[in-house]
């Protein structure tokens, strides 16, 4: 069969595939991330039917995914809102990669990965899925709760760290010295610093050059120019996915908005080839032996998350239940761990089946987590044994007082001709009676 007719039908196949196990997915309410992971496994080596015409395709649409992931992820923000996340979260971020990072690092050392698979793993489990925590929170009705802004400005604090991490990790993978690994991350710091004052300042400007009424010249422009810029961002070793990610957030107004909505499928269509991809390069027959660290890799960083929405909620006032609800919705882990892992899996195969397994777990986990967690602790809180024991007395509040003050008095007691005496402190007064009408006799008035 001739080249191109064996590439034609393996893609037609692989698209055909995707879109029926997506139509899936969503009946039973489930991301189609780990579908498209198994599609992956499936069709890859050592699967059931591996496909061999169509593997550059697949890679070059791959890049592409990642490419296109990036930038419509910086659409969704402002240069503004990233400051305003920057300046109010930095704790919630920092506590974030403290508890998610450390766990994928430790383990990483443990396996034997080295300094390099270290700080690849730490990306993948310190990332949170925004894909399907923004699909999540919709389908639970959550958009407009107290902790959904908690929720939110994590999720803009690392996608704003990854222009930090990508390019370091992309220094290490590449063998550079202390000396390049530093430039490049100055190289990225700077950049990042030039765009953001860039959108703050002449966003419009920018916008303005960019704008067009024709839809079709728009997504010609604004395609071209975020895929030049990745490529001059790969090759300064600074990565690829950053450049697209500062294209985004150059954007901004109705050239965004416009921009995102006919990016949209093409983003969803080629993230789809992205993930079957690196389920591609992931033989099956590997992902068993790391099945039980990639088990108890999720369970530690799914409590990990949890405390970091709770940390998070209760930084900006919310109450235990918000406090919940906000780490049980941060669990979910998806593209932009495969995103990490597909960079590093060159240089460090053996992450590749791990993160495979680690996102098949959380990108399921994630969801139920999202609903079941705040709902869950509460039973646990109300068990038998476990319910909180009453505050012991203490000095009466202000309120306290003013309630007794405004508070209806108890009821009178029974009038024995003595006042009666109280232990714990001085004789009460009689208790009040009702005016006597005129006339009435004083037994008759307490009887």
């Amino acid at each position: 069969m001739h080249h191109t007719t064996a590439l034609l039908i393996e893609l037609g196949a692989v698209i055909l595939t995707l879109g029926i196990i997506g139509r899936l997915a969503g009946r039973i309410g489930l991301s189609p991330i780990p579908l498209y992971l198994l599609a992956g496994l499936a069709f890859g080596h050592g699967g059931l039917i591996p496909l061999k015409a169509s593997e550059d395709f697949t890679a070059v649409g791959a890049e592409i995914g990642v490419i296109l992931l990036l930038l419509l992820l910086g659409l969704e923000y402002s240069a503004s809102e990233l400051v305003t996340s920057l300046k109010t979260q930095y704790p919630s971020g920092i506590v974030d990669f403290l508890l998610n990072a450390v766990p994928g690092a430790v383990a990483a050392l443990v396996l034997g990965w080295g300094a390099v698979g270290a700080v690849a793993l730490a990306g993948v489990t310190w990332i949170s899925s925004s894909g399907v925590i923004a699909k999540v929170m919709t389908d639970l009705g959550r958009l407009g709760n107290r902790e959904t802004p908690v929720v939110l400005g994590i999720l803009v604090m690392e996608d704003l760290a990854m222009a930090v991490y990508l390019p370091l990790l992309t220094a290490m993978l590449a063998g550079v010295g202390l000396a390049g690994g530093s430039i490049t991350l100055l190289i990225s710091l700077g950049t990042v610093g030039l765009v953001l004052y860039a959108a703050l300042r002449h966003g419009r400007l920018i916008s303005r050059a960019v704008s067009s009424d024709n839809p079709e010249m728009l997504l010609l422009v604004v395609l071209g120019l975020t895929v030049l810029v990745a490529g001059l961002a790969q090759q300064l070793q600074v990565s690829a996915a950053v450049g697209a990610f500062l294209v985004g957030i150059a954007l901004s107004g109705e050239v965004a908005e416009g921009a995102h909505k006919l990016l949209a499928p093409l983003r969803d269509l080629f993230a789809a080839v992205f993930f079957v991809f690196f389920g591609l390069s992931t033989n099956p027959a590997d992902i068993p032996p790391v099945l039980l660290p990639a088990l108890l890799l999720a369970l530690v960083t799914t409590l990990t998350k949890i405390g970091t929405g709770w940390y998070a909620a209760r930084r900006a006032g919310i109450g235990r239940k918000g406090r919940l609800r906000a780490g049980g919705t941060l669990v979910a882990r998806g593209e932009f761990s495969i995103v990490i892992a597909g960079l590093a899996v060159a240089t460090e195969p053996r992450i590749g089946p791990i993160a495979t397994a680690y996102v098949l777990i959380l990108v399921v986990i994630g969801p139920l987590a999202a609903r079941w967690t705040e709902p869950l602790f509460s039973r646990l809180q109300g068990m038998p044994g476990r319910r909180r024991k009453p505050p012991t007395a203490g000095p009466p509040s202000m309120e306290d007082m003013i309630a007794a003050e405004t508070a209806s008095p108890p009821p009178a007691e029974p009038l024995t001709g003595e006042t009666p005496f109280r232990p714990d402190g001085p004789p009460s007064l009689p208790p009040r009676t009702p005016p006597q009408a005129a006339g009435t006799p004083p037994q008759a008035a307490r009887s």
